[in-house]
């Protein structure tokens, strides 16, 4: 790589403009389409039959995509199966198989390095007592994880005390709620959970009991789920509006991510877009001819990322739409490309974006 994965872990992850991050991003790219060219016989089958020269990459645009199906159908790694520490599997839907991502130890460990970076950046390092809007036993495998389980573990590195809100059965425990507020009453606290898990089982179910908790000090963060409110027309500023009336909470942040990805997270700023960080880019492409659009114009969404190292995950091609809006110029101050994801493309099923 022309920069060390430690100095750019040293970097803060928004402050690279789009000449010094395109020279830094696409050395590391270039490396890890060689190493899983030479590593990964499915990979390079795939780039032998589109006849492409690994040499030829100029910019993210140029690196042959993978679709993110192609997990499920396809065991894809880089490196030997007994260096494998960790599978994780996707959320999937109802007739569809799980997408498996195989992580050895140097890729987990990067994945936990710059997911606390990118969400340092945002809220500091300091640790916060944490609620986590689910149960615990999706994180009881340590070895096979859900797109859940690793969003919870994930985000469970910034908590200084932790409680789950519901039980085994998806019930919300008041009780646990009430102790939690009572014994870190005054200080700021953090929650996460999956958007969907939220809206279903945290916010309607304080709605239907009648119940207010003063979370006016909580800062929020979710992801996922969105489709399956796509029946009730839910939009952010929605969800957003509604769980402040419940209970009071004002700092919400929606995060764009997916298991084929994870750490590659892209948060969304005080102005309500996704933001990509110096370790990830986000190309959109036409569904014709799968080539490039302009800024403003909407396409199918295709991320890349620095991380993936075992595994043939570095450009994807999700199934949802978006558009990205500008670069270097977002009001909030973060340099870097910033977007808006729409949801799924038409007949597509992918679960885990946020939509503005």
């Amino acid at each position: 790589m022309i920069m060390k994965f430690t100095e750019m872990l040293a970097t803060p992850p928004y402050s690279q403009n789009k000449q010094e991050k395109s020279v830094r991003l696409m050395g590391g790219l270039s490396d890890l389409t060689r190493l899983h060219y030479e590593a990964c016989e499915p990979y390079r089958n795939i780039l032998d039959a589109l006849a492409f020269d690994v040499g030829s990459i100029s910019t993210c645009a140029d690196i042959p995509f993978m679709p993110v199906r192609l997990f499920k159908e396809l065991d894809l790694l880089s490196v030997s199966r007994d260096e494998i520490v960790k599978t994780m599997t996707s959320s999937g839907t109802t007739g569809q198989g799980l997408s498996k991502i195989y992580l050895d130890r140097e890729t987990s460990a990067n994945q936990t390095k710059v997911l606390t970076k990118i969400v340092s950046s945002f809220f500091g390092g300091k640790r916060m007592p944490m609620l986590i809007l689910d149960t615990p036993s999706v994180v009881k495998d340590r070895t096979m994880f859900s797109a859940r389980a690793a969003g919870i573990l994930g985000f469970s590195i910034f908590a200084a005390d932790k409680e789950y809100v519901f039980d085994e059965n998806m019930e919300l425990d008041c009780e646990v709620i009430e102790r939690f507020l009572d014994k870190h009453r005054g200080k700021n606290i953090l929650l996460f959970g999956f958007t969907f898990m939220i809206w279903q089982y945290f916010y309607k179910e304080l709605l239907k009991r009648g119940v207010y908790y003063d979370l006016s000090s909580g800062i929020l963060i979710h992801g996922g789920g969105w489709k399956k409110l796509a029946n009730e027309e839910i939009s952010s500023s929605d969800f957003r509006k509604r769980l402040h009336e419940v209970c009071g909470i004002t700092r919400v942040h929606n995060y764009y991510g997916m298991v084929e990805q994870t750490g590659s997270i892209y948060m969304e700023c005080e102005q309500g877009h996704l933001h990509a960080s110096i370790f990830s880019d986000v190309v959109v492409r036409r569904p014709l001819d799968f080539s490039p659009v302009l800024f403003g114009e909407r396409g199918i969404v295709e991320v890349v990322s620095l991380l993936p190292r075992s595994y043939p995950g570095h450009a994807l091609l999700t199934e949802d739409e978006g558009v990205v809006l500008g670069e270097d110029n977002c009001p909030c101050g973060r340099l870097g490309k910033y977007f808006r994801i729409f949801g799924p493309m038409q007949n597509c099923s992918r679960t885990h974006y946020g939509r503005n």
